[in-house]
Parts: structure tokens; sequence; C-alpha cells
């Protein structure tokens, strides 16, 4: 029985919220029928896309590149995405979960969000509702108010003025720190990296985008720092 026929086996119990925590494997690449981990996180992306009032197709065929339903199970991935998709209610319960269970695994709550804002854009604009979602998410998983605008910025593109926010500084950082910054959320971010991982090819795509805006971020600095000596 594959991962989608077990979570439709129980969906009743994984998708609600007043129900007991689902289980979580050890690995930090949960194993791929790790139901619990799997509930939990189309949970999150099912109730992301209906933050903004309303879910649709193209952000549930976003979530079926990120989570790669076996040949077969695309109609129970389906009917698993509609069934936690049906209120927003309870997201928090999933967020919490994995947070607690994956604090020192940055790495995977970081490729987490990044598929998030990869659903939430794939209607083709990301609603306050859907930003708010994020942040709280975010929250829940031990990101910080800096670290959520660098990821949102290197997901959704940084505002005009605020190219800082992708290399998680703050206006004002020395040549040094961005400098630091950049290296090392370039390093982090690379496609190389992501491949090696054995992370799925929309993830590696996501990395690609990343590291263009990390990269064009820096750019940006470097010139306005030359400007100003």
């Amino acid at each position: 029985m594959s991962v989608w026929s077990r979570i439709i086996e129980l969906a009743q119990r994984a998708f609600d919220p007043e129900a007991d925590p689902p289980a979580f494997g050890e690995e930090c690449a949960p194993a791929a029928n790790d139901v619990g981990f799997t509930a939990a996180v189309i949970g999150l992306a099912a109730k992301m896309a209906k933050a903004d009032g309303h879910s649709t197709d193209e952000e549930m065929a976003a979530a079926a590149r990120i989570f790669r339903p076996p040949p077969g199970e695309e109609t129970n991935f389906r009917r698993a995405f509609n069934l936690a998709n049906e209120t927003v209610h309870g997201f928090e319960s999933y967020a919490k979960q994995i947070g607690r269970k994956y604090r020192a695994r940055p790495c995977l709550l970081e490729d987490v969000l990044d598929g998030l804002f990869h659903i939430a854009a794939a209607d083709g604009r990301v609603g306050e509702g859907e930003i708010a979602y994020l942040s709280v998410v975010a929250g829940h998983f031990g990101f910080s108010d800096l670290e959520f605008r660098r990821i949102k910025a290197a997901n959704l593109g940084p505002d005009a003025d605020d190219p800082y926010a992708v290399l998680g500084l703050m206006p004002g950082a020395g040549m040094d720190e961005v400098r630091a910054a950049w290296r090392k959320l370039a390093a982090e971010n690379h496609p190389d990296r992501m491949s090696e991982r054995g992370a799925p090819a929309a993830f590696v795509d996501i990395a690609r985008e990343k590291t263009a805006a990390i990269n064009a971020a820096y750019q940006a600095i470097r010139a306005e720092l030359k400007e100003v000596v």
C-alpha cells in the first residue's frame, strides 16, 4: 500500500487538528512511506493554498510537482490535498510538529518553506493572506523575522529598496558582513548541492532561482556601497 493510499485510509486522523500528532521518522529527509510527515506537509500546503480564500488547480498541480505522487496514485494525492484543503484551521499544529521535530535541521525546514512559496505563487500571485500564513509557519519552524524576510525575498524577489533582506542582513551592514552572508547562502542554496541531497527536480529549480536572487542582491549592495565610498 503506497503512502497516498495509506493517507486516504487514515484521512480522518491525518488531517484532523484535534487528533493525536502524527509520528515522524528520525531522518532529516523522511522516508517515502513516512505517512505522518507526508500528511503534515501536504496539510500545510493545502491549507496554505486556501489561505487567500480559495484554492486553485494551479496550486494543486504545483503541490504535485513538489511531492511527486507515484504513477497511479495521482487520484489519491488529489483526494488527500482536497481533504486537507477544506479549511485553514489546524495548520499551526502541523507547523509546530515539523518545527519541533526538525528544529536542528534548518535546511529541511527551509526546503518545506520554499515548497510552500512555490505553491503559493503557482496561480500568478501571492496574496497578503498567504504571506501571513507563511510567516506564522516560519515562526513555528524557528525562523526569525529577518530570516523569513530573506526566504520570502529569495522566493518572491526583494523589495526594490531591500536587497539586504535576501542576504538576511539589516540595511547598513558592512561589506565584510555582506560578503560573508553571500558566500554562506550561495553555498547552502547551490543547485548542485541540492542535487547531491537527492532533492526533486522542482527543488533544484527553486534553488537555481534562489541562487540567482542571492547573487543579484549581492551585486546590488556592492554597487550601493561603492557609490557611498
